[in-house]
């Protein structure tokens, strides 16, 4: 099991739908956030992609010199970008980070985004556009010179000159519900992503993709984007939960549904169906709370409750055949460290999610400047 964190490009603070609690969104911040990160042992970070946000290359580019161990969760976007020129943008930050990248590959679900990056392809287009790239994308990386005329791409002699560290290439990442994206998972992809659903709707997709790319001779791995709010007691979680929508009120929930109604994305249009901007009904499944997805697009479900519970939840996940959990709280610094601090210990985690760091062992504050702390009495 992987866990990894999620670097907020697209703001951050106490709450949601309010400038109240916000924080500026700067170089330090984010620095801070993945030097934690990698202190606390996170497997990596999910740097996130579009139009709210800062650009994901060249922030995690700017934090590979900050960092030593964490990798980075960065997007291509087929349509945005020509598969040559991101064969050359992941070979080069794969070197230069020690083989520390893995892609992102995201086809994009608002047409108002997309058209204003020049994009009007439909939802089945922009699939097959998909399609098209990855396989371009996949014969770069792996060396080959390419020559190739699709019905959207045509590439010739293309060719990237300096090779990636991880071979054949970086490990693909990608997400989607339609039908479509479920094909294009079977047949490229090394991980495949789901938003939060309950554990049951995650089972049925899970499998699809697993029956899809049996039949293409292939096998893909499974991850999950989950927000966590995790403290010591079930109380003082849904009480968190709580106050993070507290200044969330139901103009700004309808403003922000009939924003998102505009997706084209089926993963979309199933996050909005787990809360139908209800403010009142929002545990959808035992600890997964969809009180996120009101305002925020993509994925909208957190896991809520104390340790045990939470880590109950995530094995679950994990008994379906998720292997990646990519996590993210508000504020994202503080999180990072609350979620490694109750829920680490309490998860089967690959060696890169360690208790200590260098060696050290945490200690706490000296009593008296005399005498170390003991440990918590048992309640």
């Amino acid at each position: 099991m992987e866990l990894f964190w999620f670097i907020p490009l697209h703001g951050d603070g106490r709450y949601l739908g309010t400038s109240k609690g916000a924080r500026a969104l700067d170089f330090d911040y984010i620095r801070q956030i993945a030097q934690a990160s990698d202190r606390l042992g996170y497997h990596g970070v999910l740097v996130p992609t579009g139009k709210a946000c800062e650009d994901a290359w060249i922030a995690a580019s700017s934090l590979i010199s900050a960092t030593q161990n964490l990798k980075f969760l960065v997007a291509v976007r087929p349509g945005l970008m020509s598969p040559s020129a991101a064969a050359r943008m992941a070979s080069t930050f794969d070197r230069l980070s020690g083989g520390r990248l893995l892609v992102n590959v995201v086809t994009g679900g608002d047409p108002h985004e997309l058209g204003g990056d020049g994009i009007f392809l439909s939802h089945s287009e922009r699939y097959e556009q998909t399609d098209e790239f990855m396989t371009i994308w996949r014969r770069l990386m792996e060396g080959e010179e390419v020559n190739f005329a699709g019905k959207y791409l045509r590439i010739e002699s293309g060719e990237v000159m300096f090779p990636a560290l991880q071979k054949p290439y970086p490990p693909i990442y990608f997400g989607g519900s339609s039908p479509s994206a479920l094909r294009i998972a079977a047949d490229h992809v090394d991980y495949y992503l789901t938003w939060g659903e309950p554990p049951a709707e995650v089972a049925k997709k899970l499998e699809d993709v697993r029956r899809l790319a049996e039949a293409s001779g292939r096998k893909v791995k499974f991850g999950i984007r989950l927000h966590v709010i995790v403290r010591e007691t079930e109380e003082e979680a849904w009480d968190a939960a709580n106050r993070l929508i507290q200044h969330v009120d139901e103009g700004t929930i309808e403003e922000a549904q009939r924003i998102l109604s505009r997706y084209d994305s089926v993963g979309q249009r199933r996050m909005g169906d787990l809360h139908k901007g209800d403010k009142t009904s929002l545990e959808i499944s035992p600890n997964l709370w969809a009180g996120i997805g009101l305002v925020r697009g993509g994925a909208g479900t957190a896991l809520v409750g104390d340790a045990d519970n939470v880590a109950a939840r995530i094995q679950e996940y994990k008994e379906l055949g998720i292997e990646t959990f990519i996590l993210s709280g508000y504020p994202h610094l503080e999180e990072a460290y609350r979620t490694a601090e109750l829920l680490f210990p309490k998860l089967p985690l690959s060696p890169r999610q360690i208790a200590e760091t260098a060696g050290i062992p945490a200690i706490g504050e000296i009593v008296a400047y005399n005498k170390r702390p003991r440990a918590a009495l048992q309640p």
